[in-house]
């Protein structure tokens, strides 16, 4: 159900294509045809982001932060399907269309949302780290926070597998269905593996298999598993780099022996039997 979220590659993607197309624009009309995409009073953020300028776009895991010159940034969590694009075309805006953010140049940043899993909510910017979904994340990969000393504890802590444990945000965030069965792999960890029982080698490989993975991740222009694209309308090639996730049934790279299938924790979960064992 949930495993074609968009993960951290995609939504920096997003946040890079979309600072080339509308930094420094003012938004001169907001149209929202969905209330509850908006978390909080919907009036309230049509009248606050109307009339302001997007300083800025960034990042924080998953979250796209639209932060804007009146002090208020927009939170955006595009969860399973959210999707923005740029464009004057009027054919671009269609049923899935929840929000319409019109720019002083004429174009239109559309929100669009087939599953309207999606949320947006205007808050302070000085005060993002007081979000409660903000606050709760854990150190993200390629960040500074992104250390041995902060994850091992964060990781040891746990007695779930180690699967489960990697997909908690408030452990370590930015990583998926999808990057986590990745990095296992490259890591020699079985997904059923009791967090606990992992040795400081193997925590340093998920450090390390985890900055890699984002790091192809973005240069590959994100995983288009299922209908991920990015504010352009451009699909990304990450998915050709893929070890195991969805390759069950075909041999593993390093060692020839068929890749498996598993649910671990509701997830359906790829791994080599060879390769990855149970400590």
């Amino acid at each position: 159900m949930g495993e074609n979220m968009p993960e951290m590659p995609e939504v920096e993607i997003v946040r890079r294509g979309l600072m080339s197309q509308i930094q420094g624009r003012k938004i001169t009309n907001v149209e929202i045809r969905y209330q509850n995409l908006i978390t909080g009073d919907v009036s309230q953020f049509i009248d606050m982001v109307t009339g302001s300028v997007i300083e800025d776009i960034g990042r924080r895991a998953k979250f796209l932060l639209i932060h804007l010159d009146n002090g208020f940034t927009i939170i955006s969590h595009l969860r399973m399907e959210g999707k923005y694009r740029v464009s004057s075309d009027p054919s671009m805006i269609d049923k899935h269309s929840h929000a319409i953010f019109t720019l002083d140049n004429g174009q239109k940043l559309i929100y669009n949302d087939v599953r309207k899993f999606g949320r947006m909510q205007l808050w302070r910017t000085s005060d993002l780290i007081d979000n409660r979904s903000i606050a709760k994340l854990g150190p993200e990969p390629l960040s500074t926070e992104f250390t041995f000393d902060n994850l091992k504890s964060r990781i040891l802590r746990h007695r779930r597998d180690i699967k489960t444990v990697l997909l908690d945000q408030s452990v370590m965030s930015g990583l998926g269905n999808i990057y986590v069965d990745e990095v296992l792999w490259n890591a020699l960890i079985h997904p059923e593996t009791k967090a606990n029982h992992l040795s400081d080698e193997d925590i340093k490989n998920i450090l390390k298999y985890s900055n890699e993975e984002m790091k192809m991740g973005i240069a590959e222009g994100g995983s288009t598993v299922r209908s991920y694209l990015d504010s352009t309308g451009h699909a990304g090639h990450m998915q050709d780099f893929l070890h195991v996730y969805g390759k069950e049934g075909t041999p593993c790279s390093r060692c020839g022996n068929n890749i498996e299938k598993i649910k671990v924790g509701g997830r359906g979960t790829h791994f080599c039997p060879h390769c990855q064992v149970v400590k």
